[in-house]
């Protein structure tokens, strides 16, 4: 393990001020700076940035910060600063966009069938003000409950973390160095990036897809990880086609 680079170190430190400050302040830092979902009222525009330095417990913050710290430097010294901070507010931005999207798809579907069941949308809205102001609903008639259910967690989702920022430094240096032996805790033999960084992907995926959480808590945003991976993918991809040659960044 080389040095920790300025940035990585920065960014460690940012993220836990923001944890630090979160615990003392409580539930009001995460009305603020978690990144809520766009039709809730507590949703802010500086969410989009401050909900990647937000953690929702303390191992939530050891395990993106252990990412950052054990992957990140040496990525950063490979591309640079500014690749570097590239691939992780793009993949962290990325990340935000695949969940939300997907959010966006439930919470649409959701509606339509109110819609459908002859339910006005000025009648929706109120129930969902109403919902997201005291915590409780009641199911309606013509509507299955597992729909409302779907809308109002729709709503009422958000999101924190560097998961999906740190996800992207991961891909992206599977692709720089995918043939480099790493080793899982308590287990002697050397795993290929690619296949160990791979395989964390497609668990992913599948968690995603299924719903059935393998590797983490239920409410893990899987969807954010993919998008962040992704992301941190094409960037490395595209650089390493390029040959760092073309718009060399210094």
């Amino acid at each position: 393990m080389g040095r920790i680079t300025e940035t990585v170190k920065v960014l460690l430190i940012i993220n836990i001020i923001f944890y630090v400050g979160s615990v003392f302040l409580g539930e009001q830092a995460y009305h603020l700076f978690a990144f809520w979902f766009p039709e809730n009222p507590a949703f802010r525009f500086w969410q989009i940035a401050t909900h990647m330095f937000m953690h929702g417990g303390t191992m939530h913050i050891f395990f993106n910060m252990f990412m950052l710290y054990m992957f990140g430097s040496i990525l950063e010294q490979s591309v640079g600063q500014s690749r570097f901070l590239f691939i992780y507010f793009s993949a962290g931005l990325g990340a935000l966009g695949l969940q939300v999207l997907f959010n966006y798809v439930e919470y649409n579907s959701a509606l339509q069938v109110y819609l459908d069941a002859g339910f006005t949308q000025e009648y929706i809205q109120q129930k969902i003000a109403s919902a997201t102001e005291t915590g409780r609903y009641a199911f309606d008639n013509n509507v299955p409950q597992a729909v409302t259910s779907t809308l109002m967690n729709s709503v009422n989702s958000s999101m924190v973390g560097a998961s999906g920022a740190v996800f992207g430094l991961l891909t992206a240096f599977a692709l720089m160095y995918p043939n480099l032996p790493l080793y899982l805790f308590f287990v002697p033999i050397p795993i290929k990036a690619k296949y160990l960084i791979g395989a964390y992907f497609l668990l992913n995926v599948y968690s995603a897809v299924t719903g059935h959480s393998i590797i983490g808590p239920e409410n893990t945003a899987y969807w954010a990880h993919i998008g962040g991976g992704i992301i941190g993918l094409v960037i490395m991809w595209y650089w390493k086609k390029n040959s760092f040659n073309n718009t060399r960044w210094d």
